[in-house]
């Protein structure tokens, strides 16, 4: 049976280097081209990804029951992928904007959304769930590699604006990200495939726009394996666009979070954009409607779950003199927040078909209030129908 790890007759592992800094035991090595992006990261900054990494596994794991008990449309999990996403996210200026798939939840959770209110686009009561704008963090995009071509364009616009003196004023003051802005786009190894995806590298590429390409290759796309989607590494691609690509261990926090830092200053200087390949796995099912073990074998599985990126963490903290109390309390504060996700889904209350006029358009219009109205009476004559029938 073939696997995420077996090669294409014709394949070759490349002549990039992967990036990893921790080691799957939680040594700490070096990288002379990276270790400055990551000075600064203290003792204190890794308990506190850790946990956050360990809330949103908690998290997906009430979401995943949650759907198995009826109580949401889909689940998309993201076990195996937060080192990848919580690494990434805190070398991300505050300022920059972020494009995400349908499955970055440590992401988010970084970026400050509320997940509770992620809960109601999965139960099917809320068409997008958070502001955006507020959280510089778009909303899901669940049409495989749609939002590559719209992060790019929204680059291509962030550039122009500077290039104009646009909305300058906002974050002038703004030191971490060089008083410019930024876009990332999350993506995985499957919409790498997608036409999508290439047409907007050629866009990034011909209008310098700066764009980071985050891909989170989990090594399979649904029940494809990596290994039959491309014969090299995905940030080998990059070359043939003419910028910039970097492998790194997506399970390694700290390779992550120094090679985004290093990919943001890039394009920030002007430089980008670039692209940045996380390999990492999926430890779970695609999504909630997937079954893993049609298509993976249990010996993968197992070997991958060796490579648990907060089983490495958490033994580079204990390296560190990191005791049983903090992961206690850490492992407390998680298994709490996921009794509140689930306290939150139960309580939610069904929006009423009403409520999808109000969505058509920013402003007033009067089709859609004619529409609505035409629709009141609709739903009126089946209150009629029914009160004739009981006076039968």
């Amino acid at each position: 049976m073939e696997t995420a790890e077996t090669p294409h007759p014709g394949a070759t592992e490349g002549r990039l280097n992967r990036v990893t800094i921790l080691d799957e035991n939680g040594h700490r090595g070096s990288d002379p081209d990276f270790d400055p992006y990551i000075e600064h990261v203290t003792l204190d900054d890794l308990k506190s990804s850790y946990a956050t990494m360990l809330t949103v596994r908690r998290f997906d794991d009430e979401a995943t029951s949650l759907q198995r008990q009826g109580k949401l449309a889909l689940w998309v999990p993201s076990k195996g992928q937060e080192a990848a996403q919580v690494g990434s996210a805190r070398a991300i200026p505050k300022n920059d904007y972020i494009f995400p798939s349908y499955r970055e939840h440590a992401l988010a959770y970084e970026r400050g959304v509320d997940l509770r209110d992620m809960m109601r686009v999965f139960r099917g009561y809320a068409p997008g769930g958070w502001d955006p704008r507020e959280h510089r963090f778009n909303l899901y995009s669940f049409v495989l590699a749609s939002q590559i071509p719209h992060a790019v364009g929204y680059a291509m616009g962030q550039k122009l604006d500077r290039q104009l003196g646009i909305g300058q004023e906002e974050h002038s003051d703004d030191a971490e990200a060089g008083g410019s802005e930024a876009t990332v786009v999350y993506f995985g190894d499957g919409a790498s495939t997608e036409g999508e995806a290439h047409e907007s590298m050629v866009f990034a590429a011909s209008y310098d726009a700066p764009v980071l390409f985050f891909v989170q290759n989990n090594k399979w796309a649904i029940s494809v394996p990596f290994s039959t989607q491309s014969r090299l590494p995905l940030a080998e691609r990059a070359a043939g666009y003419g910028f910039e690509g970097i492998r790194v261990d997506g399970n390694d926090l700290l390779g992550v979070q120094a090679v985004t830092a290093y990919a943001m200053d890039k394009i920030h200087r002007g430089e980008g954009p670039v692209l940045i390949e996380a390999e990492t796995y999926r430890l779970g099912a695609h999504t909630t409607a997937d079954d893993p073990t049609k298509y993976r074998t249990r010996d993968e599985e197992d070997e991958w779950t060796t490579k648990d990126p907060l089983v490495r963490l958490e033994k580079h903290l204990r390296l560190e003199g990191v005791g049983d109390d903090f992961f206690e309390e850490a492992n407390q504060r998680a298994k709490e927040y996921g009794a509140e996700i689930r306290e939150a889904v139960l309580a939610m209350e069904a929006p009423t078909l009403d409520g999808v006029f109000d969505h058509v358009y920013a402003e007033e219009n009067s089709l859609v209030e004619e529409e609505r109205a035409w629709f009141h009476e609709y739903e009126a004559g089946f209150e009629d129908a029914e009160t004739q029938e009981g006076g039968r």
